[in-house]
C-alpha cells in the first residue's frame, strides 16, 4: 500500500536512501545530510509536479517512491527500500515485489497516467529483471553522469494495460 509521507518519516526515509547499495544504484551516490534532506522534502512538498509515497509492507514502512511529470505526463517514477529492515526480517524480495506493483497501480489508476517511465543504471541488473518481469520495456540506453562519472543508463517504459 502507497500513503502519504507524514513529517516522522523524513528521518527513516534518509536513513533508507542513505543505505550504502541505495546510495550505489542511485544517480546521486553521496551521503544525503539532514540539512539537504529537509532542503529536498520542502521543495517536493511545494512542487505540484512531483509526488512522493511510503510504501507499506503488510502494515510495516518499508520504502519510498517517487514520481515526476504530473499531473499531465507521461510520469517517471524511481523508488528505494528499507534493504537492512527488509533484509533481516527476510521479506526484501516479497516487499520489492509488492512495492513494484504498487507503483503501478498507482501510477495507471489514482495518477491518471497511460505511460510510466523510468531510469536505471545499466549494471543494475536486479532491477532491470524485475521492471521486465512487470512489463517495462527498455526503450533507449545513453550515459549519464552520476557524480561526475560517466555512467550507462537504460531509459524503461510501460503503458496502461501491459502491465
Amino acid at each position: 500500500m502507497l500513503r502519504s509521507v507524514r513529517d516522522h518519516d523524513l528521518p527513516v526515509m534518509r536513513r533508507w536512501r542513505n543505505h550504502p547499495r541505495v546510495r550505489a544504484a542511485s544517480f546521486a551516490t553521496h551521503e544525503i545530510a539532514e540539512e539537504e534532506h529537509l532542503r529536498w522534502w520542502e521543495a517536493v512538498r511545494a512542487d505540484p509536479s512531483r509526488r512522493v509515497l511510503i510504501y507499506d509492507h503488510h502494515g510495516v514502512s518499508a520504502g519510498v517512491v517517487t514520481y515526476a511529470g504530473l499531473p499531465c505526463g507521461p510520469a517517471s517514477w524511481g523508488f528505494y527500500l528499507d534493504l537492512e529492515g527488509l533484509e533481516r526480517s527476510g521479506d526484501l524480495l516479497r516487499a520489492w515485489i509488492g512495492l513494484e506493483k504498487a507503483a503501478i497501480a498507482y501510477a495507471f489508476g489514482p495518477l491518471g497516467q497511460s505511460t510510466l517511465r523510468g531510469e536505471v543504471l545499466a549494471d543494475n541488473a536486479p532491477v532491470r529483471l524485475l521492471h521486465r518481469r512487470f512489463g517495462f520495456s527498455e526503450v533507449d540506453s545513453y550515459q549519464r553522469d552520476v557524480d561526475g562519472v560517466p555512467r550507462d543508463v537504460v531509459a524503461i517504459q510501460l503503458k496502461k494495460g501491459q502491465a
